[in-house]
């Protein structure tokens, strides 16, 4: 059930006609069976949005995994990213093939470059060939991940504006000038590694008080606060009961103060990986 409104939205727009599920499952580190059995289980617990990479070795698991559910293909939300020896117009046309063809589908709901890879030069031309493929119809949309302010301009300044860019977001790493950039650019932010990596944020009482006020784990709050602060949000699990909770977070709001609470957890810490130097 999707509402424009309240706390029951449940979808955000990427493109005309393209709704994103606001949760969605990372895959990674997942693979084969392990994989194909989590997808398959989050698709039977409510599951629309999947995420994979070419990186990641499982996609032929997840297209499996989603093949084994039952579910018609069209109800499904399927993102997965290419690697950089793909970043030119024939390669993305190529890791599109590729890809589709490990998935076992005709078409992809989001492409997105996986890492800029700067130093190698060629995103905005992979960019290019991304907004083709879309413009064809055989990706319904496309977009970046990890990319900087400074990789995005560059963008721009070819004419391209990205939809959406998967960064690392928790309350730990709330990379405010990146989610600064992104709102006045108009790019949805997709949040990898939402819950962060053990972080102690969960124990902080920003997250522990409105979890003991509203009947919900911490993990469902800081899920809560990224939908909330206009944010996709792409948890990892494997577990029945956690990817029920993780769906599970539309029924209640938190408050202005809560959130800002949240957002006072922020340490400043850029993400795990520098994308300038670290990309495949």
């Amino acid at each position: 059930m999707t509402s424009s409104h309240g706390t029951a939205s449940t979808t955000a727009e990427l493109a005309p006609g393209v709704s994103i599920p606001l949760i969605g499952l990372g895959t990674w580190p997942m693979t084969g069976e392990e994989a194909t059995d989590a997808v398959a289980r989050a698709i039977g617990n409510g599951y629309r949005h999947l995420d994979t990479a070419e990186n990641y070795a499982n996609e032929e698991a997840v297209g499996e995994g989603i093949r084994r559910s039952g579910i018609d293909r069209g109800e499904i939300f399927l993102t997965t990213k290419f690697n950089k020896e793909w970043h030119s117009r024939d390669g993305v046309r190529q890791a599109f093939g590729n890809a589709s063809k490990r998935l076992g589908t005709e078409y992809l709901d989001l492409f997105l470059i996986h890492w800029p890879n700067p130093s190698q030069g060629r995103f905005v031309e992979a960019a290019e060939a991304l907004k083709e493929l879309a413009d064809e119809g055989l990706i319904r949309s496309w977009g970046v991940s990890n990319f900087k302010p400074v990789h995005l301009r560059k963008l721009e300044e070819a004419g391209l504006a990205a939809p959406i860019n998967q960064v690392q977001i928790d309350p730990e790493h709330a990379q405010a000038e990146q989610l600064a950039f992104h709102r006045e650019h108009g790019i949805l932010t997709a949040a990898y590694s939402p819950l962060g990596r053990n972080g102690g944020f969960m124990s902080a009482p920003a997250v522990t008080g409105p979890a003991q006020q509203y009947g919900k784990t911490p993990g469902q709050i800081v899920l809560r606060w990224q939908v909330q602060s206009g944010r996709v949000a792409i948890p990892k699990s494997a577990n029945d009961a956690r990817q029920r909770e993780n769906l599970d977070i539309f029924g209640f709001a938190l408050t202005a103060g809560q959130l800002a609470a949240i957002d006072a957890l922020d340490t400043g810490a850029g993400p795990r990986l520098d994308s300038d130097e670290f990309g495949h």
